[in-house]
């Protein structure tokens, strides 16, 4: 996969519901919820970019906001970033009926995103 697309954008919330409603009123973003182990997930759409409003935990903190890039073998391309000087932070995990995702830091320490959805 030589172009790598963002697939994915997430902008944590303390409250999904009030989130999605301002985001939802403000700028005419569509929001779904998606039921997911331990807790529903909002996502959004505006135009060919796809979101969600994760809730604030540990790997997620207020203010802050995960470009995701699409991805055709997560594992391989954290082999690349560690090779690159990169970290990964969070190695793969599936998310049900959605597909797979992971995080890295770039030498810099910026956090990262890779996605693959299931086909």
């Amino acid at each position: 996969m030589n172009n790598r697309n963002i697939s994915h954008i997430d902008i944590v919330t303390k409250d999904q519901a009030v989130t999605s409603q301002f985001y939802s009123e403000t700028f005419g973003w569509n929001i779904q919820t998606i039921e997911m182990p331990g807790e529903n997930y909002n996502v959004w759409q505006s135009g060919n970019i796809r979101g969600g409003f994760p809730n604030i935990d540990d790997n997620n903190k207020i203010g802050g906001v995960t470009v995701y890039l699409d991805s055709d073998d997560i594992d391989a391309d954290l082999a690349k970033v560690e090779a690159n000087g990169g970290n990964t932070v969070m190695h793969k995990i599936e998310i049900p009926n959605v597909g797979w995702y992971a995080y890295f830091t770039d030498p810099t320490g910026n956090r990262l995103g890779l996605f693959t959805r299931k086909k």
